[in-house]
């Protein structure tokens, strides 16, 4: 069995800015702080909901760096690190490496695309060129490009590729990964919705934008899950799951930014263009939701 970077929750960290775009660092520290006091499991610096899109290759990974200084080796720093541009990501991924990082996430590739071929090929190739462990982001509501389950079947022989992120909202293929690759590729959940369900069916855990407002309970969500104590985590499960689809009525990371701005966590809820503020209708609708949760 490959060695886990983690079990349990992960979170898929945000980028708090000014409304000027400018990273603010020490509202950044403060939610590395507020994570790891919630007892999350790993923190994945630089993904789609730290809009690491946006971002110059200076400053993801000055990001990046940051993170892992201010963790200081408490939890695993995941880097994200992927590309549509396969040798651009491998440039990205060493520097990742020099900085620290225990791994990376590796989205597949977007616009460009590729055939299921494609994807074996590339990313053996960052795998092979970075050797570390990597862990493979699936999300083709974003890139258009699904990784499938035989695919996944090859590219588990290889010793560096440790995991997958599925968010292809489909849990038959996440059973079919996990039945045709066994303790060779970790599955966690992409989606919140669909921990639960992934995690019963073998899945290790979730990389999550919901642990951004409430870490401790995303935590013992997945931990009950990983106990075998059903009952806890399907209680877990029920009163959140409003929650956890309300911070998805809007693209990704806008309304968890709303979220944590409404709770005092970060000071603005501004996102980079072309990402932008939410409807006042859904404003309300996330409102109502807060403080259904107390949480206001």
């Amino acid at each position: 069995m490959k060695e886990l970077l983690f079990t349990g929750a992960g979170t898929a960290l945000v980028t708090p800015f000014d409304q000027d775009g400018n990273i603010l660092w020490e509202e950044l520290e403060q939610l590395v702080e507020f994570q790891i006091e919630n007892g999350i499991d790993s923190i994945i610096a630089c993904g789609t909901t730290g809009e690491a899109a946006t971002m110059t290759a200076e400053e993801h990974l000055k990001t990046i760096e940051f993170i892992i200084e201010k963790v200081r080796g408490r939890v695993p720093v995941i880097a994200g690190t992927g590309s549509n541009d396969t040798h651009f990501c491998v440039e990205l991924s060493l520097e990742a490496k020099k900085l620290g990082a225990d791994g990376l996430l590796l989205v597949t590739p977007y616009y460009n695309k590729t055939s299921q071929k494609g994807l074996e090929e590339s990313f053996n190739y960052v795998a092979d060129n970075v050797k570390m462990p990597c862990v493979l982001y699936n999300v083709p509501s974003r890139t258009g490009c699904n990784i499938q389950p035989t695919t996944y079947q090859k590219l588990s022989k290889n010793p560096y590729i440790v995991a997958v992120k599925e968010a292809n909202g489909d849990t038959a293929s996440v059973a079919r990964t996990l039945a045709l690759c066994g303790d060779q590729l970790a599955v966690y959940s992409g989606e919140d919705n669909q921990t639960l369900p992934i995690m019963a069916l073998g899945g290790k855990g979730v990389i999550s934008v919901f642990s951004n407002a409430l870490p401790r309970q995303m935590h013992e969500l997945s931990a009950a899950m990983l106990r075998g104590d059903l009952d806890s985590a399907r209680k877990l499960n029920v009163e959140y799951l409003d929650l956890m689809d309300g911070f998805f009525m809007d693209v990704n990371p806008i309304p968890v930014k709303e979220a944590l701005f409404r709770m005092g966590l970060i000071s603005t809820n501004f996102c980079r263009m072309p990402l932008t503020t939410m409807t006042e209708g859904n404003q309300e609708k996330l409102t109502a939701l807060l403080k259904k949760h107390s949480l206001l």
